[in-house]
């Protein structure tokens, strides 16, 4: 299943789709006032929350974009009014980071709009929920290999949670635990470790009450044979069963995002570009740092 040649993509491109820390205020606001399409995504996902999050997403305030049970949809709608106004068909392969694995579904026909962002906004309130505020830390370390990383987390009692690319980790866990990492990692030769500004801390033992939520809403979902294959985070392999997919997004609620083997993945199956939809241009700036037999670019929406 190839891209519309007149996008200039190939049967070896693969579409990608973002997660947490690529929002900005006013995302996706051109689209919906230009293109129908476009409008009909941010419509659909304001009717499925009961809520106007189109507001928040083009007007902010910045501070109620970030919360979590808000980004989380609200990047997710954006990739995908994104999508739907470029026309682009489907690759034979999608993959996304994090809660950008949601947006490979939903784009790949598993999951409706209106369904994906409700499954993103239970997401968002049950990782907040499962852990109180202060009591948990989203950290990254940059410049140990990831072995390094996993045992100073082994030592630390902390969790690795996205294994982004060489040299770029992200940890998570109890306060306590990821800041006796980030000490450890300092102490290791790390370039540089230092929290994120993140609500909650995501993809570790920690979200382990959030499950529950989670997999009540999940089973409650209709999810159909996805039209493409999905790299999926917990496997960094090709994912299309439901069960397994069912299974997935409960899963990757407290284990880490495999990312940089994802793309390793890729590129074995013969995937030689990226397109990343979506806000922002993180993982085409991951892209080359990983394997740079790639290519990457941001989707261009006209």
């Amino acid at each position: 299943m190839a891209l519309n040649k007149t996008k200039g993509f190939t049967m070896s491109s693969i579409l990608v789709f973002p997660g947490q820390g690529s929002q900005t205020v006013g995302m996706g606001r051109e689209l919906y006032e230009n293109n129908p399409a476009a409008r009909a995504v941010f419509d659909e996902v304001d009717d499925a929350l009961g809520q106007k999050l189109s507001d928040i997403i083009f007007n902010g305030p910045m501070e109620d974009l970030t919360l979590t049970a808000n980004v989380q949809p609200a990047i997710m709608a954006t990739s995908m009014a994104m999508l739907r106004a470029s026309g682009v068909e489907l690759t034979e392969y999608v993959a996304g980071h994090s809660l950008g694995e949601y947006t490979a579904l939903c784009a790949a026909g598993a999951l409706s709009v209106g369904d994906t962002a409700k499954l993103l906004r239970t997401r968002g309130d049950a990782m907040q929920a499962a852990v109180p505020v202060g009591m948990g830390l989203t950290a990254v370390i940059l410049g140990l290999d990831i072995d390094t990383v996993r045992q100073i987390c082994r030592d630390a009692d902390a969790d690795v949670a996205n294994d982004n690319c060489p040299g770029q980790v992200v940890i998570s866990g109890a306060r306590g635990a990821v800041e006796h990492a980030l000490d450890m990692a300092k102490s290791a030769g790390a370039k540089r470790a230092m929290p994120l500004p993140l609500s909650v801390p995501v993809h570790c033992r920690m979200q382990e009450p959030a499950v529950a939520a989670m997999q009540a809403i999940i089973d409650a979902t209709t999810i159909k044979t996805p039209k493409a294959k999905i790299i999926a985070n917990k496997t960094a392999a090709p994912m299309s069963d439901v069960d397994e997919i069912r299974a997935e997004l409960v899963y990757q609620m407290t284990h880490g995002v495999r990312w940089r083997e994802s793309v390793l993945a890729m590129h074995e199956l013969g995937i030689t570009e990226m397109i990343e939809v979506g806000p922002g241009a993180v993982l085409t700036g991951l892209t080359p740092r990983i394997c740079p037999q790639m290519t990457a670019r941001k989707l261009e929406v006209q």
